[in-house]
């Protein structure tokens, strides 16, 4: 089975030679990587390309002309690994938030289900000791109850950006219809999974805090996607279960 991982990067430069080893140290047959980078300054492309040599045919990388977002970022990398011919898809984080050993489990999940998600909210899962209590209250409080009470979804953990996908759900969702381009893209792909009546399985997983670099996920972009998650209701209102 092809399986593509997708990593959108901005500044990974420090991060994404350490992970590349690590992702295709798993030693998954047929497995290929693929950085979306958006005109990294610091380098993150070039450190790409030259990942790209030493693992030639699996290593995979699009530059873009500026930064555009995760959401768009996703998309253009999904639907190469699609046109590529890969079975299951897998998208991740390039700053080891998202451990890579836990890929294995969650493409063996694929068997049964249609989206995979390594959830933080699961039992079993668990957060950085290094967050804030402010910062787990209000991550926790975005997922298990604003996120759920808006749209009335089963996902405990609808931000996280870990899953596996097979082939065949995100040729149904259809990617044309996924608007959504910050962080709130997320929860958009996943609503729209469990709309449509695709089983997800949520896994437990330890979301460590980034190793090296600076998060870009800031206070604005975080009051952005609380009001989008309304725009999200609104725009898939009359989406019914394929099967």
């Amino acid at each position: 089975m092809t399986v593509m991982v997708v990593i959108p990067t901005y500044n990974e430069a420090d991060n994404l030679e350490d992970l590349t080893d690590a992702l295709f140290g798993l030693a998954i047959p047929d497995l290929h990587v693929l950085v979306v980078d958006d005109a990294s300054p610091d380098g993150t492309g070039e450190i790409a390309e030259g990942l790209r040599e030493r693992y030639p045919g699996h290593m995979h990388v699009i530059h873009r002309s500026g930064k555009f977002g995760l959401g768009t970022a996703y998309i253009t990398g999904f639907r190469y690994a699609l046109d590529f011919g890969a079975r299951a898809v897998v998208q991740m984080d390039a700053d080891f938030s998202h451990r890579p050993e836990y890929i294995p489990r969650m493409l063996d999940a694929l068997a049964e289900y249609d989206l995979v998600i390594g959830s933080r909210y699961v039992p079993g899962g668990k957060l950085d000791e290094r967050w804030s209590w402010w910062r787990y209250l209000l991550s926790w409080w975005a997922n298990s109850v604003y996120v759920r009470l808006i749209l009335g979804t089963q996902v405990k953990d609808a931000t996280a950006g870990f899953r596996a996908w097979r082939r065949e759900t995100l040729e149904g969702i259809g990617l044309e219809r996924i608007r959504s381009n910050g962080y709130i893209f997320q929860v958009e792909m996943a609503y729209v999974a469990e709309r449509l009546g695709y089983r997800i399985l949520e896994i437990p997983i330890y979301f460590e805090d980034r190793r090296i670099g600076k998060s870009k996920m800031t206070v604005p972009v975080k009051l952005e996607a609380a009001w989008r998650v309304w725009q999200i209701r609104w725009r898939h209102r009359g989406l019914k279960p394929l099967r």
